[in-house]
């Protein structure tokens, strides 16, 4: 536990860092966060997952018509 707080307090420390050279905290905050964890912001979908959910919409559409 208290290895995750020191790692929190680290990423903490390096968005208020960013913030401060950019200016903006969505910019900081998504600068400093991994990309491997496929963060987005709140209402900015990745337009391949929406093409991903549609896609397997209209898939079991088409499976309930046979």
């Amino acid at each position: 536990l208290k290895e995750l707080m020191v790692f929190l307090d680290i990423a903490v420390f390096e968005i208020l860092l960013a913030y401060l050279e950019k200016r903006d905290w969505k910019e900081a905050f998504f600068s400093v966060l991994p990309q491997r964890k496929g963060a987005v912001p709140l209402g900015e979908a990745n337009d391949s997952s929406k093409r991903a959910l549609s896609g397997k919409e209209s898939e079991d559409n088409d499976s309930d018509s046979n």
